[in-house]
């Protein structure tokens, strides 16, 4: 952090110095080195000077009467954990210092006592002024750091109450559309994979929001080995949320799946072209489409598969309406069409 980065921080100091113009003479000089300064003289209230919460506290001896020790007491006494304010008191050459401190720290145990003598050099004081402010500075880096620890925390904890309910979800589902235990395994294994990569993705993105072509990518790409493409994506580059991100990779995944099973990917020479687009018109829409060719001649079945009801629900839950689904006899296709804001973070709308 540069010298100006730290200026700029850095808190202000409360002067109290009810005789002999200290009070004037320490803020002026103060001030030249660019210190931020409040002052209080006798008789003045220090209750709404206090509230303003200042960096450090400069007392002259004669400052030190019953009322404005028990003002300041109170004041520390609301102070959080992590802060200690800095105290600086300064004293004549005479004074008892041994005493005073010893009353002072009785009085004020959540503060920083330091002493000084006067007559105190410009330099001496301005030293101890920064290096305190700059205490107090380290104070609330500590703060926010504790504090930002706290929200991670909280934030780590949500997530991964989510991701154990999307598995359990997907366990629960799973297990009622398996016929055996190896496939129950196998088609488990798949769905976590993509809720893995996923994931992954977002991670690396370094925040909530990730790519919808690596989306797309990390989810066919075990699929398309040695060379072969067998599924082709093709769209313009477009960011999503992570839970649009998450739904559509694991929809995929359930088209995969299906295509492999019964589909174009069950024979040598299927494909599958995945596409999406966004058609402006009065709004922005997001269309993505699902196409098979090369396959068997499809058939619909009597019922609906586990597979084609996952994507059925989980597409019409993102995008407001169902997909629409066509078992064609020359290729199972699925398209989607939603307002792109539904996708998209919300800092983007």
């Amino acid at each position: 952090m540069n010298a100006r980065a730290i200026e700029s921080e850095l808190d202000w100091v409360l002067v109290l110095a009810p005789f002999r113009k200290d009070a004037d003479y320490v803020a002026a000089f103060l001030r030249e080195q660019k210190v931020g300064v409040k002052t209080a003289k006798a008789g003045d209230d220090l209750i709404p000077h206090l509230a303003l919460s200042p960096g450090l506290i400069a007392i002259t001896h004669e400052a030190l009467n019953p009322e404005v020790v028990a003002r300041i007491a109170e004041h520390l006494a609301v102070q959080p954990d992590w802060s200690e304010v800095p105290i600086i008191i300064l004293l004549e050459r005479a004074a008892p210092i041994g005493k005073i401190r010893d009353q002072l720290e009785r009085a004020w145990p959540g503060s920083r006592l330091l002493f000084h003598t006067r007559p105190i050099s410009p330099l001496e004081l301005v030293n101890a002024v920064h290096s305190n402010l700059l205490v107090r500075l380290r104070q609330r880096q500590v703060r926010d750091s504790i504090e930002r620890e706290r929200e991670l925390r909280l934030e780590l904890n949500h997530r991964v109450k989510n991701i154990l309910a999307s598995v359990t979800s997907i366990f629960q589902m799973t297990r009622r559309g398996a016929d055996t235990v190896e496939n129950l395994a196998n088609d488990f294994t798949g769905r976590l994979q993509a809720l893995s990569n996923v994931h992954s993705a977002v991670f690396e993105a370094g925040g909530e929001d990730v790519s919808l072509s690596e989306v797309v990518q990390l989810t066919i790409s075990p699929y398309n080995h040695n060379g072969a493409s067998r599924i082709k994506a093709n769209g313009p580059e477009i960011t999503v949320s992570r839970e649009a991100g998450t739904t559509i990779a694991l929809c995929l995944h359930e088209l995969i799946t299906n295509a492999i099973k019964y589909g174009a990917l069950s024979v040598h020479d299927g494909t599958v072209d995945v596409s999406w687009s966004i058609i402006r018109q009065d709004r922005a829409d997001f269309t993505l489409n699902w196409i098979e060719s090369g396959g068997p001649t499809v058939r619909e079945p009597s019922r609906q598969g586990y597979g084609t009801r996952y994507v059925r629900a989980a597409l019409g839950s993102l995008f407001g309406t169902p997909p629409d689904i066509t078992f064609a006899p020359d290729g199972f296709r699925c398209s989607a069409q939603a307002p792109l804001s539904r996708i998209t973070p919300q800092r983007q709308q």
